[in-house]
């Protein structure tokens, strides 16, 4: 048996300088695969359709259920490529390398052809200020397989905190997953009540997704590699509508602080990932930003919360 290459104790090291680049370029891939499980997967609520999910290699869409049959897209980071899986045993794929979003474009079509998939999506970015059609992107990017692996390492040890985060919430709660659009990682919790029509207005994004994602009350939790804004790896806490005295209230660990840029709470990575107890910290900013966000929108926490749930026990019920 093969043991985990990954101590989930020691979290790996990830200056976004070092990577920029190289995480635009693979921010823009993941946009071409998260397109094509959009194309062909009907509309669940809050975008949850097009997400992509953390797996031991790197990042997946999943099943795409389409006319041809069953595919999946996997980056995997570990042998450096992408790959197409069909129904039937068709496998397809192509090194994962310098190149440009046209190349990597033409690449995907390619093996999702060849294993018998239907290629048509969208061509061009989404969420950002400039969307560049993918197919006229033709400038070489770079390709830093050893940063991407590492970054991976990350995703590896955050999901499982967000995961255990998501079992203290009776209600309505996303998946733990990643949105393509703004490359972050991210679990949202519902208060059940429906929200103010968001004003919309993110860049390259019909309005009618905006507001279809914030139709009612959310806190959100989540994590970007360094391309949200604050130009360093960070979690972020946030709530919509943002309630009166939200940005007041204090929030843990002391590394935590409120950002009136982004209307949210912040955390970088290095102070997780330098912390005693990474795991311990990240969480201590996931419930805090929690109950700071419930407490001052009125959430129903009696009836929305439980305590953090262990494997094979089921949930105590409460009378």
């Amino acid at each position: 048996m093969t043991e985990s290459t990954y101590d989930m104790t020691d979290w790996p090291t990830l200056p976004y300088a070092d990577w920029a680049e190289t995480c635009t370029a693979l921010h823009l891939y993941a946009q071409i695969v998260g397109k094509m499980r959009l194309s062909q997967t009907p509309w669940v609520n809050h975008s949850w359709h097009a997400t992509l999910y953390v797996t031991p290699r790197g990042l997946t869409t999943g099943p795409i259920h389409g006319a041809g049959g069953c595919l999946t897209l996997t980056f995997d980071f570990v042998d450096g490529r992408l790959v197409a899986e069909a129904d039937g045993g068709a496998r397809e794929s192509f090194a994962l390398e310098p190149a440009s979003v046209a190349r990597f474009h033409e690449r995907t079509r390619a093996i999702v052809e060849a294993v018998g998939g239907r290629f048509s999506i969208h061509g061009a970015p989404n969420e950002l200020p400039e969307a560049v059609p993918f197919m006229q992107d033709t400038g070489e990017r770079p390709w830093d397989a050893d940063a991407v692996r590492r970054y991976h390492g990350a995703l590896l040890r955050i999901v499982p905190v967000f995961e255990r985060f998501r079992t203290a919430f009776v209600g309505k709660v996303s998946p733990v997953h990643l949105f393509w659009g703004s490359f972050d990682l991210a679990v949202t919790r519902f208060s059940g009540r429906k929200a103010s029509l968001h004003p919309g207005g993110i860049p390259n994004l019909p309005d009618a997704v905006t507001h279809e994602a914030y139709d009612h009350e959310v806190s959100s939790a989540g994590f970007w590699p360094g391309n949200g804004g604050a130009g360093e790896p960070m979690f972020y806490s946030y709530a919509y509508p943002v309630p009166d005295d939200f940005s007041d209230r204090p929030v843990e660990p002391d590394g935590a602080y409120w950002d009136d840029g982004l209307g949210e709470f912040l955390l970088p990575y290095e102070a997780v990932r330098t912390s005693a107890d990474p795991a311990a910290t990240l969480m201590a900013f996931l419930q805090s930003s929690y109950a700071a966000a419930a407490d001052t929108a009125g959430w129903d926490r009696e009836a929305l919360d439980c305590g953090l749930q262990k494997p094979g026990v089921a949930r105590p019920v409460r009378g």
